[in-house]
């Protein structure tokens, strides 16, 4: 007996989580089950994006502050870091970070007298994830140290003339400059750091229990139906919805780090695809 749309979703919505029907579907396959199967693997791409920005954000605004110090010490292994992940394919990443992981011992390694598990980390949802995180924080570092070496020098010397020196010229000057000037650019690197996610599918990193990604499920569709015109465009539809959603959010962000300028002097986010990484 078939399901009605509503009992797909409830039985097929949260399964790359682990929850609902744990079989996938074997034949008359419906527009229905494409959506909510591949948008269930969604679920996974979201967290891929949102916890490698999140956790790249802090790293990149470090490596821009090590890149622009005068201490070489500071300033070479920063500048390699960026050199090495913008410098090498993503996918090749991907790779060589599980082949090196997977080198770990399978029983652990002990510090201390305490095991420390290590076989989680060839897992899709903690290596790859490791591998976005820093990727996207090569990428945007060299976003913040553009902004950062392009701050006025008239809003330094004022901040020296008011006696404002140190790590509060940095927190009240500098930095909100700094973000102000490369947000533009940081929100294309958000866009595509989502898009990248798609790599994860391609990746060595297996998916646990078929918890696969967008494009796990739209692959399945396309392999079972021998049709791959109806599960990809509905991916590519997914991430249009993603991207949109993304232009807003960083807009909102933008409007508010631009809230003191006058409406003509607002840097205004403009979608501009990388088609090459």
């Amino acid at each position: 007996m078939a399901m009605s749309c509503l009992e797909t979703i409830q039985a097929y919505g949260l399964r790359s989580l682990g929850y609902g029907e744990r079989l996938l579907p074997r034949d008359d396959f419906t527009l229905c089950q494409h959506f909510t199967l591949i948008g269930s693997g969604l679920i996974w791409n979201v967290y891929f994006g949102v916890l490698a920005l999140l956790f790249g954000f802090f790293l990149a605004n470090a490596l821009a502050l090590a890149k622009a110090a005068h201490s070489p010490w500071l300033r070479k292994p920063a500048e390699w870091f960026i050199f090495v992940f913008r410098g090498s394919p993503l996918f090749i990443q991907f790779f060589l970070a599980y082949e090196l992981l997977v080198l770990l011992p399978k029983a652990g390694i002990n510090v201390l007298g305490i095991t420390i598990d290590t076989s989680w980390t060839t897992r899709a949802w903690a290596g790859a994830l490791f591998v976005l995180f820093l990727n996207t924080a090569a990428y945007s570092a060299e976003i913040f140290h553009g902004a950062l070496k392009s701050v006025p020098k008239g809003d330094v010397e004022a901040a020296d003339a008011y006696g404002i020196t140190g790590w509060s010229r940095f927190r009240r000057i500098l930095w909100p400059t700094m973000l102000r000037l490369g947000w533009p650019a940081y929100t294309n690197e958000a866009i595509f750091l989502f898009h990248a996610t798609t790599l994860v599918f391609f990746s060595g990193f297996p998916a646990f229990q078929q918890r696969g990604d967008a494009l796990y499920y739209a692959n399945y569709f396309a392999d079972k139906t021998f049709n791959p015109f109806i599960p990809y465009p509905i991916v590519g539809f997914y991430f249009i919805c993603l991207t949109l959603l993304l232009i807003w959010v960083f807009g909102l962000i933008n409007r508010r780090l631009n809230r003191h300028l006058p409406s003509n002097l607002r840097g205004r986010i403009r979608l501009r695809p990388q088609l090459i990484r």
